[in-house]
Parts: structure tokens; C-alpha cells; sequence
């Protein structure tokens, strides 16, 4: 049977079950050679979500469920990718490109590949860390991979399922290639992953947090591009729990890549009217050369922004109305469609006035001793968190009835708020409650379950990310 050469640094709960899937599908390595193993966490975005793109301060809890990723040199020159967890996004378990298809000259050609068939494009998150390390690293690759995956981060539900895998397989591929690289760096080349592999326009603390989360804190990341600041601990009196709304999320979504789009168009429109240098970059693109708030909406004083630039922001834009007259934005992760109505003035608020609720999140959390007002103040700048994104279009029903729950249900049961998390349109409701609230947060959760078609998975508990949990060697 397949174990550990010697004992992990961390012993984690789900470490015998990791242990059973492999065994399960022994035969798909070769037995005779080690395996390295690694494991990243899924994410539970506390606060932050979507602003992470705009360079916002985020506040994000690594969870207790995990991917795990195990990874061999191959004797042919193929790379194949099998997961035990495949049923789940009803996809083909087992996965085989060629090398050099994976390693193909540019990321254009190498996404048409990988993504061309949908039953088989979630290959493209774990594959695509050879082709990153490939082109950004200079990673050779002379002998084919194979990689075996299983995992209990739930797909599809805005807690990071995408980032989990990206990050456990390449941090699992360095282990074998005897490639360094620090926990910073892992999360960029993944988001390159996400970005340019995939095709999904993803901002940076997702990885971030699956790869350098530290267990029972929540990881402070400055977006500007991705500055780890000290991990903030939980108050003793407070715990935080994710509640899955059943409605499906998709960070490829139209809507998330539309109002990411309407906050750069935003942003390029603020840079004419604060008389900043603009100058083309390309098809599409402008670069900005911005002194005052460094690219980043979310370095403008919400202050400033109500008095000087709120209405004179364009409530919606097409996009032909918006290249005709400014030529492009900075983002390179979207383009504009010419032919669609964006909205730009929500898009644009929004990483304001998020990152200015979250670092006084972060300052109540700190605050020495903790009270009931504290609880209370940090709820309701969940809710103003939650309301925000629902205007910017990215809410759903079922996540906007959890978060009323919430409210309804009041601090006087222990629940103090809550809000969606990550990309918004569906997937998971991050709840702050009073420590030992537990039958509470079921109780909410069995309520809302009750209902024709919805489904209410509890998420509890943390673990740390994959730099601190390594990189170990399995022999047969």
C-alpha cells in the first residue's frame, strides 16, 4: 500500500482518507518509483471577495477541506491526470494530452487544447501548472507526469475548488521536479494558471490563501498586487462557518467577467476626469501613469469618491461607446465586448467602499477587549459587503435569502452576519457567529434545506495552506 516515506509535518483528519482514494486506484502509479504528494485548502472569503482585482485589502479563511494531488514522472512523453472526484462536476475521470501539446508554444495554443472538450476541460487547472512553470520558469520537462487528485473542497460552490487544484498540483509537480519556489511566487504562477491557461479572469487571493494560509487565522492579503500582511486570528469569542446556497457558481461566469470589466472601464474613465497621462497599450489597452492611487480603485478615499466623482460616473456603458471615446482600460485578464451594456458606476464603488469596510473589519477584530457592539458592527459590514455585490449584479436568491436568515435570526441566537463569498452569482454564504453557535448555524441551514430544490452543505473548521503543510514523498 501507498504511505508516507516518513511522517507529514502536519497531521491532518483527512490525511487516512487521502490515504484510502489512493490505495483505492494503487495501480494507476507505477509502485515501484515515489509519488510527492501535497495538499492545498479551499478558501472561505470573509470579506474582501471581488475587490481583490480593484487592489482592496481581503480577509480570507483557509478551510478544513482540502485537495490532495500526488504526482510521478511518466516513462512516455504524456501527461495524465486521473481524479477520484470526478462524479462530482460530471466530467471524465481520466485525462491524457501529449507533452508537448501541454507544452506548446504559447498559452493560446495550449488553452485550445486543454479546454476544447468541456467534459474534459477541468483537466486544465492541474495540467496547467506544467505548462506555467514551462514558459515562466524555464521548467524543461523532458519525461511525462501523471497526476492522481481527489478532493472534498466542493466544486462549484465559491469556496476556491479551482485555486485548491491549481495550487496542490503545481505545488505537487515542484515537489517531483525538485523546483523551490516560495509561497508568493506558487500563488502567482497558479493565478497565471487561472488566467492565461483556463481563461478565467480570476484576481489573486484565492491562491493566495491555498497556498499560504495559516490554520484558525484569516490571511490578510493587500491586493496591490498581492501583499501578505499578518494573519488575523478569530477573537475567542467569535468563529466563522460557510453555509453552500446549493445554486451553482462559476468564476468564468459572464457576470463576474462583465463587472470586473465595468470596474476597469471605471477606473480608466476616473483616470481622464483626474487629468492622469494615458497612452495606448495595445489592442484594447491604455496604461495609466497614476501617482495618486497607483492603479487601484480601491486606493480612492470613498469621500472623495461621492464628492468629486459619483456623478459623474456613467451609471452603464456599451462598449463600443466606451473604446470610441477612451480607447481601453488596464486590465489585461478581460476584454470589452463592443456590442454589450456594462455597468460602471456600481462596479466602480464597490472596491472603494469594500476596501474601507474590510481593514475596519480587521481593526474591530483587533480591538482589545471584544463586546457585543464589536459583533455587531462586524455584522453589519458584512451585510453592507453582501448588498454591495447584489448590486453590482453578482447576487442569487438563494444566497440573498441565507443572508436575511441571518438577519432575521439576529445576534440575540448567536449569529452576527454574513455575506457571499468570492466570485458572487451562487455558491456559499460566509456566517460570523458567536462561539459555540453551532446548532444555530445548522439549525438556519436545515431551515433554508427545506425548501424544493435547495440544498444547504455546512463548512466548518481550518487548515493550513500548502507551503505548511510540504511536499512529502509516498512509497508502495
Amino acid at each position: 500500500m501507498w504511505r508516507f516515506d516518513s511522517p507529514p509535518p502536519i497531521s491532518l483528519p483527512d490525511t487516512d482518507r487521502f490515504l484510502a482514494a489512493l490505495n483505492a486506484h494503487a495501480d494507476f502509479f507505477d509502485l515501484h518509483q515515489p509519488v510527492t504528494a501535497a495538499r492545498a485548502p479551499g478558501r472561505l472569503d470573509v470579506m474582501g471577495g471581488i475587490a481583490d482585482y480593484s487592489g482592496a485589502l481581503v480577509l480570507e479563511l483557509p478551510l478544513a477541506c482540502a485537495t490532495w494531488v500526488t504526482a510521478q514522472w511518466a516513462e512516455t512523453p504524456t501527461v495524465t491526470v486521473f481524479s477520484a472526484s470526478a462524479n462530482e462536476i460530471h466530467a471524465e475521470a481520466r485525462v491524457t494530452h501529449s507533452l508537448a501539446d501541454v507544452l506548446a508554444k504559447d498559452y493560446p495554443a495550449t488553452r485550445a487544447t486543454l479546454t476544447a472538450d468541456p467534459a474534459r476541460s477541468w483537466a486544465a487547472y492541474a495540467l496547467g501548472g506544467l505548462t506555467v512553470l514551462h514558459h515562466e520558469r524555464s521548467v524543461p520537462f523532458k519525461r511525462g507526469v501523471r497526476l492522481f487528485i481527489t478532493s472534498d473542497v466542493p466544486p462549484g460552490k465559491g469556496v476556491s475548488s479551482s485555486a485548491a487544484l491549481e495550487v496542490a498540483a503545481m505545488r505537487a509537480v515542484c515537489g517531483l521536479a525538485g523546483v523551490q519556489l516560495e509561497g508568493r511566487e506558487l500563488a502567482v504562477l497558479c493565478q497565471t494558471v487561472e488566467n492565461r491557461v483556463v481563461g478565467a479572469p480570476c484576481g489573486i487571493m484565492d491562491q493566495m490563501t491555498s497556498a499560504c494560509g495559516v490554520q484558525d487565522s484569516l490571511l490578510a492579503l493587500l491586493c496591490q498586487p498581492a501583499e501578505l500582511q499578518a494573519p488575523v486570528r478569530l477573537p475567542d469569542e467569535l468563529e466563522v462557518w460557510g453555509i453552500d446556497s446549493g445554486i451553482r457558481h462559476a468564476i468564468s461566469g459572464a457576470d463576474y467577467g462583465s463587472v470586473r470589466a465595468g470596474a476597469f472601464m471605471g477606473y480608466r474613465i476616473l483616470a481622464e476626469l483626474a487629468g492622469l497621462k494615458v497612452r495606448p497599450d495595445g489592442e484594447g489597452r491604455v496604461a495609466v501613469d497614476d501617482p495618486r492611487w497607483g492603479g487601484y480603485l480601491a486606493n480612492i478615499a470613498p469621500s472623495l469618491w461621492e464628492t468629486a466623482y459619483r456623478e459623474r460616473m456613467p451609471v452603464t456603458l456599451t462598449g463600443q461607446d466606451f473604446l470610441a471615446r477612451y480607447g481601453g482600460f488596464t486590465d489585461a485578464a478581460t476584454r470589452i465586448d463592443p456590442a454589450r451594456k456594462y455597468a460602471v458606476r456600481q462596479p466602480t464603488a464597490h472596491p472603494i467602499y469594500e476596501h474601507q469596510r474590510v481593514r475596519l473589519f480587521r481593526a474591530l477584530l483587533q480591538s482589545q477587549p471584544f463586546t457585543d457592539e464589536h459583533g455587531a458592527l462586524l455584522g453589519e459590514l458584512m451585510f453592507q459587503s453582501h448588498w454591495s455585490y447584489s448590486a453590482c449584479g453578482l447576487g442569487s436568491e438563494g444566497t440573498d435569502q441565507l443572508v436575511e436568515m441571518v438577519r432575521a435570526a439576529g445576534p440575540e441566537s448567536g449569529l452576527c452576519g454574513a455575506k457571499i463569498t468570492g466570485g458572487g452569482s451562487g455558491g456559499t454564504v460566509a456566517v460570523l457567529a458567536r462561539r459555540g453557535s453551532v446548532l444555530a448555524v445548522r439549525r438556519l441551514a436545515a431551515e433554508y434545506a427545506r425548501q424544493p430544490g435547495r440544498e444547504a452543505q455546512v463548512l466548518a473548521g481550518s487548515s493550513p495552506g500548502a507551503m505548511q503543510w510540504g511536499a512529502p514523498r509516498l512509497v508502495y
